[in-house]
Order: structure tokens, then sequence, then C-alpha cells
């Protein structure tokens, strides 16, 4: 590497570190969520799933069912739906929306209320050709999923403020 080369690479990282920027890490969890349960209707859901994964990543360790010293994850809400957004001028969709809604209540180890109920929510909008039916379906698969993933690390954010 040359010494310009180097001096720029320097340049870039001072700047890089002035100005705050940090790469993204674990989320930090409260001392009361360091065991925690998730109750929900749905237990094999994607959002409860990779809520899992993002509290096991976070450092908490999952609980089978409550108990003493156990923080509770209520879902009360896990729902997604689809709405089209317009439609060709044969009348076929060609735009959908797709919300998901959550509603989370979380309760310390102690039995209090830790977060009372909270509403989350996240659209995305895909594109539908019904030439490409198998992609697109493949395409809407992933997006849930991708929806899901989103959700937990937004829920999972709203844990680390408490």
């Amino acid at each position: 590497m040359t010494r310009v080369a180097q001096s720029f690479a320097f340049l870039v990282l001072v700047l890089v570190a002035g100005c705050g920027f940090h790469l993204q890490g674990r989320q930090g969890l409260p001392s009361s969520l360091a065991r925690v349960t998730i109750e929900a209707d749905e237990q094999q859901s994607e959002f409860v799933a990779s809520l899992r994964d993002a509290l096991s990543a976070a450092g908490a360790k999952l609980e089978p069912r409550a108990g003493e010293g156990v923080a509770r994850v209520r879902v009360t809400r896990d729902r997604v739906t689809e709405r089209v957004l317009t439609v060709s001028s044969r009348n076929i969709p060609t735009d959908y929306e797709l919300t998901h809604d959550v509603r989370v209540i979380v309760d310390g180890p102690d039995g209090r209320e830790l977060l009372a109920q909270e509403d989350f929510s996240l659209t995305r909008v895909y594109s539908f050709d019904e030439r490409k039916l198998l992609a697109k379906e493949r395409e809407k698969d992933l997006l849930l999923a991708a929806l899901a993933r989103d959700m937990a690390s937004v829920v999972l954010r709203r844990l680390g403020s408490l």
C-alpha cells in the first residue's frame, strides 16, 4: 500500500470515528429481561420465532414457561394483512401491501408490568405479475419472513429501552 493510500485510509477512519458512526452490535437488554418466556397464541409464527432468536442473540435466557424470576413477553396479537393497492386495466391486481401488526405486553420477573400494551406495525409493498406466479409467491413468502425479522428487531429495540 502506498503512503498516499495509507494516509487516505487513516483519514477516512478518523472521519468515520469522529462523526459518531458505529456498527450495529448486539442490542442490550435490561437485567429484568435476563430470563424470559414468550407467551403467544401462535408459538410457531414467523414473528415469535424471530423474536425468540433476537432475544437469545441479545443474551436473554429463554425459559419454556413462566416462573419465579422469569419475565413474560406476551404477544396478544400477531396478524399479517394483505391489501390490493393497484389493479391493471383488465382488473387484475398488480401491487399489494403487506402489513404486520403486533401487540406486546411485558411483565417483569416480579410480576409488575414493565411495558403496557403496545402496538407495532410494519408495512411493505410488492408488485404482482400473474405471468410470474411462482416467483411472485416466493417473493411474498420471503417478504413475510423479512417483515417478521424486522418486527422482532423493532420490538427488541423497544425492550432494550425499558
